[in-house]
């Protein structure tokens, strides 16, 4: 266990200090932190309500600030390039993450062609309908992308690692709420970048 908890700190600590440099991405984490808490909670209640704040709000919310506000340039702070760090990233770096969400974004043309799912869902007769198919199918699309890179993991490095991830993903809004609950303070101060990184990395 205590292999597996400084495995987990580590990519903890990885994930935090290559890929969180924006206030902006860090503010946008925090909301997609909470929005996920909520969804854990609407899961035990309904799972499709749970599928929609999970994707529409948190992830898009969570990959909007890797995407368009996180720098890409050389990382000084971690004397890396951008090209070395999505090399070495454990779970999906923004290639794959474009893989996901590209499934995520065609999976409601898949049950407009077909409204029965290949026989899975009865025909939906209303947009209502629709929309709680949707949010079941991204529901599926997301432990999907969950365990398909846990088990992708296994092979490509070894099981400890695999099963570390898929704890750190399952742990990140408990962990990113504690992280970043003051990003939003900041930000409102005109902090686009955190200056903390630099002091972190040189002492760790």
């Amino acid at each position: 266990m205590t292999g597996f908890r400084e495995t987990l700190r580590e990519q903890r600590w990885d994930d935090h200090r290559y890929y969180h440099h924006s206030r902006i991405n860090q503010s946008l984490h925090l909301v997609s932190a909470i929005s996920f808490l909520i969804a854990y909670v609407m899961v035990f209640f309904d799972p499709g309500v749970a599928g929609l704040i999970g994707w529409l709000i948190s992830m898009n919310s969570r990959q909007a600030g890797h995407f368009f506000f996180e720098p890409k340039g050389y990382d000084h702070v971690n004397q890396a390039t951008h090209e070395h760090k999505e090399e070495i990233k454990v779970g999906y770096n923004l290639q794959r993450k474009v893989v996901l969400m590209t499934i995520w974004a065609l999976s409601p043309a898949v049950l407009y062609v077909d409204p029965t799912l290949f026989g899975l869902f009865a025909p939906w007769a209303s947009l209502a309908d629709f929309m709680r198919q949707v949010a079941k199918i991204w529901l599926v699309v997301g432990i999907g992308g969950l365990l398909f890179r846990t088990v992708h993991l296994f092979f490509i490095r070894d099981v400890e690692t695999g099963l570390v991830w898929m704890t750190k993903i399952i742990t990140d809004p408990f962990n990113d709420l504690k992280l970043y609950h003051k990003a939003p303070l900041f930000l409102m101060k005109g902090e686009l970048i955190d200056p903390g990184l630099e002091k972190h990395v040189r002492h760790a």
